[in-house]
């Protein structure tokens, strides 16, 4: 039986993290092919055309990275008994708890910071997660400009590697006190609300990064301790946090709701709303304990 159940039983762990390497690097070839310019390799289209609908913009590279990702699950794994979650595959299919029928579900975003990538940012990543009953037990997060591939499975821990395969592990810096630690904050998001939460909160720093996989490699490298997403007028969505959270999580950090509830997946409309906190876990009540107190006094009809 593979391990604490992170992939179904007949399935070999080493060998979906293979097939996982190699779809993970063509769509970093596939990503910067585009940010450059250039011709995208497997017959793409060259031309980056941008849609805007939904919850913001959509490029040709987003269109192109979730072909090549929905396409290689399915085409390139001899099990065949998981859904697939994505915002493209979102709007062909409903993931309702009466409809779908499966219990494994990779949920993934073919291009997590798409603002960022198209404003010639290096914040941009692709989200790969395995969830198993409405939890993620596997994530990656490939950051294509750096060249790292984030893998978290859970029970066996986190570790980045670079493309020619040397690994480097998880790094948490060793500030504890709140007042201390450093904070990844969007650079497009910034409602009132979570500026008025950041500065009862009182971190020492603030770094602005665009991708929440970005942010939470940087949680992951010690460069920051905490990152918070509070939802305005929209929502963050499944595939936006699943990968992340299954990464931290394997690290042995932490990521929940204010409240300390935890995050699930393949609700009815993908949401995942509220007041979100990832962290390097050290310090995650203090945290949360005094959001809390933040929403109590200041916000209490805010849904956490």
């Amino acid at each position: 039986m593979s391990i604490d159940l992170v992939v179904p039983e007949e399935v070999d762990l080493t060998t979906l993290l293979d097939e996982l390497r190699k779809l993970s690097w063509a769509a970093a070839d596939v990503l910067m092919a585009y940010a450059r310019g250039q011709e995208p390799p497997f017959g793409f289209p060259k031309h980056l055309t941008v849609e805007e609908g939904g919850d913001g913009p959509v490029s040709a590279a987003d269109t192109a990275v979730n072909e090549l990702l929905t396409s290689g699950l399915k085409d390139n794994l001899t099990y065949k008994e998981w859904d697939i979650l994505s915002e493209e595959t979102s709007k062909e299919k409903t993931f309702q708890r009466g409809h779908y029928k499966k219990d494994w579900c990779w949920i993934i975003d073919p291009l997590d910071g798409t603002k960022d990538f198209l404003q010639g940012s290096e914040n941009y990543a692709v989200h790969i997660a395995l969830a198993y009953k409405q939890k993620p037990k596997i994530g990656i997060v490939l950051i294509p400009e750096k060249e790292e591939l984030w893998f978290g499975i859970l029970g066996s821990g986190a570790w980045y590697e670079n493309r020619d395969g040397s690994k480097k592990s998880v790094s948490f810096s060793e500030r504890l006190d709140v007042s201390e630690l450093v904070l990844v904050s969007s650079k497009n998001h910034q409602q009132t609300e979570l500026l008025n939460l950041l500065s009862t909160l009182s971190f020492a720093e603030t770094k602005k990064i665009g991708s929440v996989g970005c942010k939470v490699a940087s949680i992951l490298r010690g460069d920051a301790d905490v990152y918070i997403s509070l939802s305005g007028k929209t929502s963050p969505k499944d595939w936006d946090m699943a990968a992340p959270h299954a990464l931290i999580d394997a690290a042995g950090g932490m990521f929940s709701h204010a409240d300390g509830g935890k995050l699930t997946y393949q609700k009815t409309n993908y949401s995942q709303s509220g007041c979100l906190i990832a962290s390097h876990g050290k310090s995650h009540q203090k945290i949360c304990q005094k959001a809390m107190d933040f929403f109590s006094l200041e916000e209490p009809k805010y849904k956490v």
